[in-house]
């Protein structure tokens, strides 16, 4: 496995209807790398968003879709999600709060 920094874990929030409504229960979701374990997104969310404490998290490998061109088939690039729980004392996420 590659040696992964925690900067490097968090790629981008998702933004959906239904990860905007779980946000009320301090539920966030991300686009994360790939090869990051839970304990590596639990860290990055930490140490990237001040005074966030994370209560647990659940990730999601999604397969890449199936996509054709005329003949030609090809997939999409697979990736992973991960919802979030913070804590109730933990403050919430600043990129979430002007949406």
């Amino acid at each position: 496995m590659a040696d992964i920094k925690y900067y490097d874990v968090i790629l981008k929030p998702v933004i959906t209807e239904k990860s905007m409504a779980g946000m009320g229960e301090k539920k966030y979701t991300f686009l994360v790398h790939t090869e990051a374990n839970k304990s590596q997104i639990k860290e990055a969310v930490e140490k990237m968003f001040e005074g966030a404490k994370v209560k647990k998290v659940n990730t999601i490998n999604v397969e890449g879709k199936t996509k054709r061109r005329g003949l030609t088939y090809g997939k999409t690039a697979k990736t992973k999600k991960a919802i979030v729980w913070l804590t109730d004392d933990s403050k919430d996420i600043e990129i979430f709060s002007g949406l």
